[in-house]
């Protein structure tokens, strides 16, 4: 029976990534906006030269180990179909890891969550030659990255070589990846940037989406079409931090807390946004420790979301420009949901009233993060204006709605 097979590399691969696809120093460092294939390159990288060096094994980690199923796992499902070989790798959820079966050598998943099941990793066959982190923005502790470097050591056989990829989008230029692997001349390094224009296989209407997102919003597209970093300067909020807290234990160690919600609609261009918080008024803190943050989602796929989350009979303080939305959810089961109240400079009295307090944010939080990075005082002719951009603003304007069931003495208002 015939088994092989020829494929063209370069046709499923497509352009922009020769340097990456050839370099075999210690660091690769993608940064790069939506859709500019840094992910899926990776991906088809590691099932590719796992089958050209047959004693490499591989370690992919990201911040939580539940994000691999929906994220790294099925990019790499779709890089074995895309390069014809099914036959020859095993899947299993349980453990989470990916089989080469001519030689047993694996891909194996890992989460930061969990860092005693890295730094004792062990590999069955061969060497442990390749670590990719996928969503590396998400590790904001320097030391986190450093433990898991030093571990991938020792000899490699003959044309062997060790490698840590990093693949990222750049939400804040103050992230200790950017002075380290950006800001340096190192010949173990590579750091790269990739755009949207070099992903051939994009359809007409995905590149339009980006030429809307150049003329309606030119600071967005800097970062998320043209893949630089997010500027911090002008920040709405630089009173946060991301800190890894535990929710039980915030609950039942502080006095005078209260868990608020709020709720911002979008559909096809924005995100429907969520929030999750608990407000400690006697420290003047606040805890962010869950989000919800997807396009395309009906009423009822924001009921059954925030219904799975166990938060449908909590009080949830949603936008009032749609008061059809409000009234559905509520019958679909939210009772105690109700509209904010808008009016005259409530905008800024909201950041205001957030400005006050110390923001936490767990680091699950990814999308807020992203916009407390990136949310920042608009301009107009290189002067600072007194409003924020109408941009990076889904979960911000959730977290103001939700404010508003606190009072200045850290009540409920309703």
């Amino acid at each position: 029976m015939k088994t092989e097979q020829n494929i063209y590399l370069p046709e499923i691969i497509g352009k922009g990534y020769g340097s990456f696809w050839n370099f075999k120093g210690r660091y690769r460092v993608i940064k790069g906006g939506r859709a500019s294939k840094k992910s899926t390159t990776t991906a088809l990288w590691l099932i590719y030269n796992i089958m050209k060096y047959k004693e490499a094994n591989a370690l992919v980690i990201r911040r939580y180990f539940n994000s691999h199923k929906d994220s790294t796992y099925a990019q790499l499902k779709w890089a074995i179909n895309q390069l014809r070989v099914v036959n020859l790798w095993t899947v299993s959820k349980s453990p989470l890891e990916i089989t080469y079966k001519p030689t047993g050598q694996k891909i194996l998943f890992r989460g930061l969550d969990d860092p005693q099941s890295i730094t004792s990793i062990t590999v069955e066959k061969g060497f442990l030659c390749w670590v990719w982190f996928e969503e590396a923005f998400q590790i904001m502790d320097e030391g986190a990255f450093n433990k898991i470097d030093m571990s991938i050591r020792g000899e490699m056989p003959k044309g062997y070589f060790k490698q840590l990829t990093l693949t990222l989008n750049p939400w804040s230029e103050k992230h200790w990846i950017k002075k380290r692997f950006f800001d340096t001349d190192d010949k173990d390094v590579l750091a790269i940037t990739t755009t949207y224009k070099c992903n051939e296989f994009l359809g007409e209407d995905d590149v339009n989406l980006f030429k809307k997102m150049k003329d309606k919003s030119p600071r967005r597209y800097d970062v998320e079409g043209l893949g630089n970093w997010g500027v911090a300067e002008g920040l709405v909020y630089q009173n946060f931090e991301e800190l890894d807290f535990n929710v039980e234990d915030i609950m039942s160690e502080l006095d005078n807390i209260t868990a608020v919600f709020g709720l911002d609609f979008g559909y096809t261009n924005d995100p429907t946004a969520f929030v999750a918080m608990i407000v400690d008024k006697g420290n003047m803190s606040i805890y962010i420790f869950d989000e919800i943050y997807k396009k395309a989602m009906t009423n009822r796929d924001i009921y059954a979301e925030i219904n799975y989350k166990g938060y449908s009979k909590e009080k949830i303080t949603a936008d009032s420009a749609e008061p059809k939305s409000i009234e559905e959810l509520r019958r679909l089961g939210l009772r105690r949901i109700r509209a904010a109240r808008k009016g005259k400079d409530s905008i800024l009295y909201g950041i205001q009233k957030l400005q006050d307090y110390k923001i936490y944010v767990h680091p699950s939080c990814v999308n807020t993060i992203a916009e407390l990075n990136n949310y920042v005082w608009d301009s107009k002719d290189g002067n600072i204006l007194n409003k924020p951009i109408d941009d990076y603003n889904h979960i911000m304007d959730a977290m103001r709605y939700a404010m508003e069931s606190v009072d200045k003495r850290g009540l409920r208002l309703f």
